[in-house]
């Protein structure tokens, strides 16, 4: 069984590791609004849950090969909000489209084709297209690490729950064969949830 010392390993390398083997991975579809008003969409696929009560979402942010990191994280620290969609199978290729190295002043909804809509607590749009949207307010971001392929989280409180009609039932479950989340393994690779099984706690 072959093992690795991660300091003898590039950061690629680890990437590589991390990726291939922490999966299948929830996408955020995150939007954010920079201070100047410009939209911005954007997929992460380091996401899950912090906390349930209070509702607590957390969102990593890589920094890039040439130490830059993504417009969302920036327009998060200057407005401290932002929405997370959850991707389904029908608009995946859409969110695809926003995974694109823009520049600040593109709008990635524009690029994609989705659809923004008002959101009620915070600034941003949410997309139209999402059966789930959450509407957050940034907790703190903290700092991991500045090299490359290093990162933040962002750790945002959902303020607003959105789903569609008919994802989910009276008894707040949600129905996963609406829902068609899209989960993200490694390289150009995605999964979709339909090969389930269920296992009953001892």
């Amino acid at each position: 069984m072959p093992s690795f010392d991660p300091a003898l390993l590039t950061g690629p390398q680890m990437y590589k590791l991390l990726a291939g083997s922490v999966l299948p991975r929830p996408i955020a579809l995150v939007s954010s609004m920079a201070a100047d008003g410009t939209p911005n969409l954007a997929p992460f696929s380091f996401f899950t849950i912090a906390s349930a009560d209070p509702p607590v979402l957390v969102v990593q942010n890589s920094v890039r090969g040439n130490r830059t990191r993504k417009d969302t994280i920036g327009n998060v620290e200057a407005t401290g909000e932002f929405v997370v969609n959850i991707v389904s199978a029908d608009y995946a290729a859409a969110m695809n489209l926003t995974a694109g190295e823009y520049g600040p002043e593109v709008d990635e909804f524009v690029v994609s084709g989705l659809t923004p809509v008002a959101s009620e607590c915070v600034t941003p749009a949410r997309v139209a297209e999402a059966r789930v949207q959450m509407e957050c307010r940034l907790i703190q971001i903290v700092r991991v690490s500045d090299k490359p392929l290093g990162g933040s989280l962002m750790l945002g409180e959902v303020v607003r729950f959105h789903f569609r009609d008919d994802v989910i039932d009276a008894g707040l479950n949600v129905n996963l064969d609406v829902l068609q989340p899209v989960g993200r393994l490694s390289g150009s690779s995605y999964v979709r949830v339909t090969d389930r099984f269920d296992m009953q706690r001892p």
